[in-house]
């Protein structure tokens, strides 16, 4: 009778357990593909296993190769949680909660564009801008093109309906400054930072800053409206609680994470034209 009581406490066990693993809800993470496969595994591994340790939640890492591809998971749920600039975020926030926003560099939570020529052009303002060919990043970078935009709507010129844009390859910061550079472009769209690392593809003595452009919000990190708020609850504790300077914010080369509102991405929503 004492086998069978203990056979029973065990399957029961085995029981709860079992059930409590089913109740374990599991959540696909990712990443803005903005660099390699490899590196952004890199990236965002280390903050998956992370969130899985302490939110008591499973979440997986998974991976796109196209902005588009990424986009359209975000808005499907193939993605629940994702880390991406603040133009995809705006693009998907009907389907996407905000809950942090990513603190970088000496500008923290913001960043901007800026528009950049040869050393040697004869364009000097930004009122020169219009009617000449511009190198953009593409039409979904918001340090590379939005930015840029909206001071220059701003100024009276719509860039879109005023100058010749030509997607760089890849759309990569560094064939913006090759294309111009090359005198293949009158000028370049870029994000500030980018500027820093110019030195690694041309002379910096070939390169001059025209102006800095708008201010926009850091990247987001949101997860599915759909999702529970208790667990939602769980995932932004956790990004809150990231020690600067820790494994997990070095892997993803940021200082840290802040409490977001959807707010904030508004001036990227009227730099995209997109209603709310």
């Amino acid at each position: 009778m004492l086998r069978l009581s203990t056979c029973l406490f065990v399957i029961v066990l085995s029981v709860s357990a079992t059930a409590s693993l089913a109740l374990s809800a599991s959540y696909k993470i990712s990443m803005l593909p903005r660099y390699s496969i490899e590196e952004i595994s890199s990236r965002i591994v280390p903050l998956a296993e992370y969130l899985s340790n302490k939110t008591g939640l499973e979440i997986v890492p998974i991976f796109t190769s196209t902005f588009d591809q990424y986009t359209k998971q975000l808005i499907s749920g193939g993605i629940d949680i994702g880390f991406q600039n603040p133009y995809i975020y705006v693009l998907t926030s009907e389907r996407q909660d905000v809950i942090a926003m990513a603190l970088k560099g000496t500008d923290k939570d913001k960043f901007r564009g800026i528009v950049i020529t040869g050393a040697n052009s004869p364009l000097r303002s930004l009122k020169d801008i219009k009617g000449k060919s511009i190198s953009i990043v593409s039409y979904t970078s918001a340090g590379g093109f939005l930015s840029q935009k909206l001071t220059l709507l701003e100024n009276g010129i719509d860039v879109e309906k005023d100058c010749v844009l030509l997607e760089a390859p890849e759309n990569k910061q560094e064939n913006v400054i090759f294309s111009v550079f090359a005198g293949d472009v009158d000028a370049g769209f870029i994000r500030e930072s980018a500027l820093n690392k110019a030195g690694a593809y041309v002379p910096k003595s070939a390169l001059k800053v025209i102006e800095g452009t708008a201010w926009l919000p850091n990247w987001a990190v949101s997860v599915s409206a759909n999702m529970p708020e208790e667990d939602k609850n769980k995932i932004t504790r956790a990004l809150m609680a990231l020690e600067p300077g820790g494994s997990v914010l070095t892997a993803l080369k940021i200082n840290s994470f802040r409490k977001a509102e959807d707010t904030e991405y508004d001036v990227v929503r009227r730099a995209a034209g997109i209603e709310k």
